[in-house]
């Protein structure tokens, strides 16, 4: 449980949106929004991320399945879903948060994130990190 600490610390020290520690080291950070720096970890480090500890400022099931889709081992959530609960705890992923929600909204906070909705259909792990990487390139062409 020590590099969930580390990560916890480290998310709020250096004010990022994800960090991801294993073996007292960082593998990953970033400061982007949305899960896109997750997607991109896991395509650099893939099966360097067994194992790991992830802190995130939001957890939704999104994100809950690119967690055992990658191996991680431990997660830290400011805001979680009760969906990612679910997943989490369906997999035997120790798991932390400070705010427990419904649901994960976009940016505007109006509606449900995108990741979410592409999620609500999807119970395979290995499938979500797929149909994630295509639902990333349509909203970078939007932009």
């Amino acid at each position: 449980m020590q590099d969930l600490e580390t990560a916890k610390i480290l998310l709020n020290q250096k004010k990022l949106t994800l960090i991801i520690v294993k073996n007292g080291q960082t593998l990953f950070e970033t400061k982007s929004q949305r899960i896109s720096g997750f997607l991109n970890a896991i395509e650099q480090l893939g099966k360097q991320l067994e194992n790991a500890s992830l802190a995130d400022k939001v957890a939704g099931k999104a994100v809950a399945l690119l967690c055992v889709c990658a191996g991680i081992s431990a997660v830290y959530a400011e805001t979680m879903s009760k969906k990612a609960k679910d997943i989490l705890r369906q997999n035997g992923i120790y798991h932390e948060w400070l705010e427990l929600v419904e649901n994960i909204l976009d940016e505007k906070r109006q509606e449900t994130c995108p990741y979410e909705k592409e999620a609500a259909s999807i119970s395979n792990p290995q499938e979500a990190y797929g149909r994630f990487k295509i639902l990333q390139k349509k909203l970078k062409a939007c932009k």
